[in-house]
């Protein structure tokens, strides 16, 4: 294990835009597996509940191919083995699913695969901003393999309910495909790494003109006695006018 991890290190030190992409897709395909198990079992547990027969059709932008209104989020009511869209239950599984893998990814890749040692408050906030993009860009798509994707395997392939889970799979990878390819390149613009003399540079900000330190108080108080004290022999050593200086 030790000579591994030494020639981990060396390849990373020779190679590190290589090892990083290898560690982003290792990580990437963690989380996609854990959403292939989160996602069903969400959709089956939202199911249960009254969601399934609640539309959730927001955000109209223009119109599909035969007339009707395109949405960027379109899940009508209905359970989609029934026709349906999945409503509100199909919504908040996947996003719920693709939010939990995230923020899973971003501990992951940031700590790990680009070992960032910025702030992780700002990187956090560039992060969120990346997802609702994403989220909206692969919501925009799904709109239009969505419905193909389940009526091929449940339908022309006749594969009914095992149709309808594998569609599920092939969504999520479809999704994970997305983020893969568009996160990478801003993981590497969001988690830098400093070199630590800079960043040690950076905390500590060097005294200069008109800055106020404990030594430069010290300093200034020792320099006000010295004169202090040299004033007063100066004045003992002078003559006195009087009888005896007379």
């Amino acid at each position: 294990m030790t000579a591994i991890k030494n020639w981990w290190r060396g390849f990373e030190e020779r190679h590190t835009g290589l090892a990083q992409f290898l560690m982003f897709f290792v990580f990437s395909n963690a989380v996609t597996v854990l959403q292939f198990v989160l996602m069903p079992a969400l959709r089956g547990w939202f199911s249960s509940t009254d969601l399934v027969n609640t539309d959730f059709q927001v955000f109209p932008v223009g119109s599909n191919v035969d007339g009707s209104q395109y949405y960027m989020f379109d899940y009508p009511a209905g359970e989609i083995s029934d026709g349906g869209g999945g409503g509100l239950a199909y919504f908040l599984a996947v996003q719920i699913t693709l939010a939990v893998a995230q923020i899973i990814n971003f501990f992951l890749q940031r700590n790990i695969t680009f070992k960032s040692n910025t702030s992780a408050w700002v990187a956090a906030a560039w992060y969120f901003l990346a997802y609702v993009i994403i989220t909206f860009v692969a919501a925009a798509a799904q709109g239009f393999y969505k419905e193909p994707v389940y009526s091929f395997f449940m339908d022309t392939l006749g594969w009914g309910s095992t149709g309808e889970t594998v569609a599920d799979v092939t969504t999520m990878i479809i999704n994970a495909a997305i983020s893969f390819w568009v996160f990478f390149p801003i993981f590497k613009i969001i988690f830098k790494r400093v070199p630590e003399d800079e960043l040690e540079a950076g905390d500590a900000a060097p005294a200069g003109v008109g800055q106020v330190t404990d030594a430069s108080v010290v300093g200034h108080a020792a320099d006000a006695s010295r004169v202090g004290t040299e004033d007063a022999q100066a004045k003992d050593a002078a003559p006195h006018d009087g009888p005896e200086g007379r």
